[in-house]
């Protein structure tokens, strides 16, 4: 009987090819294993997805020519592979591609080994020291032997810093026997330079135990619902929950992963899993370097480690035992892939849970619409955690009408009186505040002065105006990463410009002005460009070497230092005017992640809303900490429209440099799709997008809203991956679409 498998290669081609399996490799082979493969005129790394025997003809067949040595799959993470393709309209290839780290998937990364000498034989070396006593020309080998005697191990750095050994030596050294060399591998350490005081478990709070108690039910058969949403206000002590639950899991031998929606979240949940599990912990995310990388990888698959903490790629980490999977801040849009496979990694993490049998817990002081739903309809254990932990009082928050700021009240642009003289009176008291404003840059346009010019600077390849940094004298895209140095003057007329709206940079510069006195800093994408940018300036401000923290939503979750006792939010509807159904959703959780920052210590905290739209219901109820009235108003325009929960969304994207031939194709993309749409189904457009011009390309969506949309999704995804289309239109869907611009 022959033995074939199919594979998948490294290209977006949809398909299988058959191999033929050598008999050296049948006792290894598995599914899910790496292999590489003849493949056209050279080789290519595939995927066995399958292996058959077959009885018929296979001399047409090539042979697998070898087993790669690290990255195979297994089975259950294969087939949420096949889950990722078949929901997310992608090809498998590309949906495979996303459960291995580049670093692992390319094979370009080794293992690092490292040289050690010592000297094999006391005697012999001894023997040496007294016959070249006082020998000039044994001097330096005489010195070396020396500090190597009293035993151990030395790299050849170390030994050329101490005793000036060079290679050349050392080689006569080894030829002489009096020094041998052993090499062993050393782990790439991301927390190399860390210091991590261990921590204890604390005493849950009635509300913690509860929790806890549901988990340990679930973890045990006796509650049959596999997904959790767990209700926790901020600062109700979410984070000692998932780190009991996970003890509770690994008692029964059993991994975990933990999910954070922010790169800047993950260095201090990770010190935090490691404060309490040690060397257990591993980390993933991408400001890790291919090395460390690939050494993460690796002490999952030999079951090194237990636990995962990371973005959200870490959700496929290959743990052999997967007992549990927690979702931290699981409303985050971060979750959401904006590349093939466009994959939302909540609610891929309930799918594989399921596969593996895992408990997923969804965690969040601001659920979304989908989870409360799903929790609502008992789809999803519901445990809640209304009340906060040492927490006296609840903020107080007042709301500024800045329609009512007027200039003589002493206010200044974008602080209004109220919070200048907040801010100043936590500067005089030692204690710290935070300012968010979710913006970056010094402004977010730069325009001509003369009323007669209309000259605003524009990205050419974009339809929107570019940001402005004052500091770096740039202008910037933040749609295609365009850059540009900032004029002096107008180009149009030679009148001077003026910038409009603000950025972080700029409350920072009105900051340091203002307050004279402050210690100020900013976190931002533009000045947090490495792992170690984040941490050097949070440990600046637990230390308490900064008065005020200026910065963008990388501030608003997750962090908790107990001497800030005011949140400023500069522009809290920045976001309520954009043409997107979950607009006031997004400003709801918003302003309550950021408000939930002040407060945490034993001084009650105070929180200032300014708002050009007080009475708007995102933003009042936010001010009264009222998820549940939020939460019915935005179900009830939901539901009367049909957009998600209570329908699903797809929206197909069409680029292409000419706008006719985008909008044709578009039309015929519709027209290919009709047939299979049933009377539940809306099909809306295609219409030009809200931001019609992006890197170029014009671009106009395709919007598909109903309650079954399984068959319209399967004719979807045959035609995104193999409908004919002029070469200068690119078109993709986006399922379960997070926004709509």
């Amino acid at each position: 009987m022959t033995i074939t498998a199919k594979v998948i290669v490294n290209l977006a081609l949809d398909r299988a090819f058959d191999y033929l399996v050598p008999e050296a490799l049948r006792e290894d082979l598995c599914i899910g294993s790496r292999v590489n493969v003849p493949f056209g005129h050279g080789s290519r790394d595939a995927t066995v997805i399958a292996i058959e025997q077959t009885a018929g003809p296979v001399d047409h067949l090539k042979s697998i020519g070898c087993i790669l040595p690290f990255g195979s799959i297994p089975p259950k993470l294969l087939a949420l592979g096949r889950f990722l393709a078949d929901y997310y309209c992608c090809s498998f290839e590309q949906a495979v591609k996303a459960l291995l780290p580049g670093a692992v998937r390319r094979g370009k990364i080794k293992e690092k080994s490292e040289i050690s000498y010592f000297a094999p034989d006391r005697a012999k070396a001894e023997a040496f020291l007294l016959a070249n006593q006082g020998k000039k020309n044994a001097a330096k080998r005489c010195e070396i032997l020396k500090f190597m005697l009293p035993g151990g191990e030395f790299s050849q750095g170390l030994l050329a810093a101490v005793t000036g050994a060079t290679p050349g030596i050392l080689k006569t050294l080894l030829k002489d026997g009096l020094v041998a060399v052993e090499e062993h591998t050393v782990r790439r350490n991301p927390f190399r330079d860390e210091n991590i005081t261990p921590s204890q478990p604390l005493e849950p709070s009635p509300e913690q135990a509860a929790a806890l108690r549901q988990i340990d039910d679930m973890l045990e058969g006796r509650e049959k619902r596999r997904t959790m949403l767990l209700f926790g206000v901020t600062n109700s002590g979410k984070t000692e929950v998932y780190l009991q639950a996970i003890a509770k899991a690994m008692d029964k031998g059993l991994d975990a992963i933990v999910l954070v929606p922010e790169i800047s979240l993950t260095p201090q949940t990770v010190r935090r899993f490691r404060a309490r599990f040690g060397d257990l912990v591993s980390v993933l995310h991408s400001r890790l370097t291919d090395g460390e990388r690939f050494d993460e990888f690796l002490r999952i698959t030999r079951g090194e480690v237990r636990i995962a903490v990371g973005a959200r790629s870490a959700l496929f980490a290959p743990f052999a035992h997967l007992g549990l999977i927690i979702v931290d801040e699981e409303h985050d849009g971060s979750y959401k892939q904006s590349e093939s496979p466009r994959y939302h990694a909540r609610d891929v993490a309930v799918m594989r849970g399921q596969l593996e049998s895992a408990v997923v817990i969804l965690g969040s002081g601001t659920p979304s619409a989908e989870s409360m739903l799903n929790a609502m309809q008992n789809r999803y254990v519901l445990a809640a955690m209304p009340t906060p932990i040492n927490q006296v009082l609840p903020p107080v928050v007042r709301v500024v009408d800045l329609r009512l700021e007027k200039p003589e009240e002493g206010h200044t642009s974008y602080f209004s009186k109220l919070l200048v003289d907040a801010v100043q009176e936590r500067i005089e008291k030692g204690e710290q505040s935070i300012i968010f404003l979710n913006r970056k840059g010094y402004s977010t346009s730069l325009r001509c002065t003369n009323p007669e010019c209309k000259y605003i600077a524009k990205c050419p390849d974009c339809s929107v105006p570019y940001t402005y940094s004052r500091l770096r004298k740039s202008l910037s895209c933040h749609l295609c990463g365009g850059l540009a140095g900032a004029p002096e003057r107008c180009p149009e007329c030679g009148a001077e410009l003026r910038c409009g709206g603000a950025g972080t940079e700029r409350l920072e510069s009105m900051a340091m002005k203002i307050f004279s006195d402050a210690r100020v800093g900013r976190m931002d994408s533009d000045n947090m460009r490495r792992a170690c940018d984040y941490e050097k300036i949070l440990e600046r401000f637990r230390r308490g070497d900064l008065d005020l923290l200026i910065g963008t939503q990388m501030i608003a979750k997750g962090l908790h230092f107990p001497n800030v006792t005011l949140v400023g939010i500069v522009n809290a509807d920045r976001a309520l005017d954009l043409p997107d159904f979950r607009a006031a959703e997004r400003t709801f959780q918003l302003i309550t992640q950021v408000a939930g920052r002040a407060g945490r210590g034993d001084v009650r905290g105070e929180v200032i809303i300014q708002t050009f739209a007080p009475d708007n219901d995102a933003i009042r109820c936010a001010a009264e900490n009222n998820y549940q009235e939020f939460r019915d108003f935005d179900f009830e325009f939901r539901k009367a429209l049909e957009y998600p929960p209570f329908g699903r969304l797809i929206l197909v994207h069409f680029r292409s440099p000419e706008e006719r031939c985008c909008m044709e194709f578009a039309e015929s993309f519709k027209q290919a799709l009709l047939p299979c749409c049933h009377e539940n189904i809306k099909l809306t457009g295609p219409k030009i997008a809200a931001i019609p011009v992006i890197d170029g390309k014009y671009r106009c969506n395709l919007m598909i809203r109903g309650k079954d949309l399984k068959q319209v999704r399967l004719r979807l995804r045959e035609l995104v991956l193999h409908m004919p289309h002029p070469r200068n239109v690119e078109f993709y869907a986006d399922v379960d679409a997070q926004q709509l611009l």
